[in-house]
């Protein structure tokens, strides 16, 4: 027979971690609502490789599934999804990689109701306004990895605003970007999403 106060131990146990569960689940769901709120956005960035490198420009999204980030102008480098595919695009060596977004550690940030709602997990922080996510999909390593940062944020969409992210591609390249002066709402034109091939022409569109 269980003793009564190991009995009561137990239940304040369990109802500690269903109230833990629970506020894990609502952080996020916020997260994931958080994105599904941003129309579009454009924010400076400052990207850093696994060898400690940086780079800065300007990131510009639009829902559904556009991307674009447009590097310094001595880097003759361009990354943009048109919704379908993402393109890492080199214009130096004048070579193109194309990914399905679903297949790049960026899909959780382009399509986050169909890769955080399922393969998110909260990562504990020691901070109460900082929210860190974790998306991956378990039985495909192949996706990669991508942690993302946010912070509370009243001016933000669905009161969060993603500050950072930590992606891991399948060869387990890491690359770290990190966002400031934050612009929502603003006017995006499909056209920004667009690009020539550089395997036609070394010229970067700006």
């Amino acid at each position: 027979m269980v003793p009564v106060s190991g009995a009561l131990d137990q239940a304040h146990s369990a109802a500690a971690q269903a109230q833990t569960a629970d506020a894990q689940q609502r952080d996020l769901d916020r997260a994931v609502n958080a994105l599904r709120a941003i129309s579009t956005m454009k924010a400076d960035f400052t990207q850093t490789d696994r060898m400690g490198n940086s780079v800065t420009g300007e990131l510009t999204l639009k829902r559904p599934g556009k991307i674009r980030f447009q590097y310094q102008e001595d880097t003759q480098l361009l990354v943009v999804s048109n919704g379908r595919s993402l393109y890492v695009l080199d214009y130096e060596v004048g070579q193109q990689q194309r990914w399905p977004i679903r297949k790049s550690p960026l899909g959780a940030l382009l399509d986050p109701e169909r890769d955080m709602s399922r393969y998110g997990k909260l990562v504990p922080t020691n901070n109460p306004d900082v929210v860190s996510i974790e998306v991956r999909d378990p039985k495909r390593a192949e996706f990669g990895t991508i942690t993302m940062i946010f912070v509370r944020s009243a001016t933000a969409p669905g009161g969060l605003q993603l500050t950072n992210w930590v992606a891991l591609d399948a060869q387990n390249n890491r690359t770290t970007v990190r966002l400031r002066n934050h612009r929502y709402g603003v006017a995006v034109s499909d056209d920004a999403f667009k690009f020539r091939d550089p395997r036609r022409s070394s010229r970067r569109p700006r």
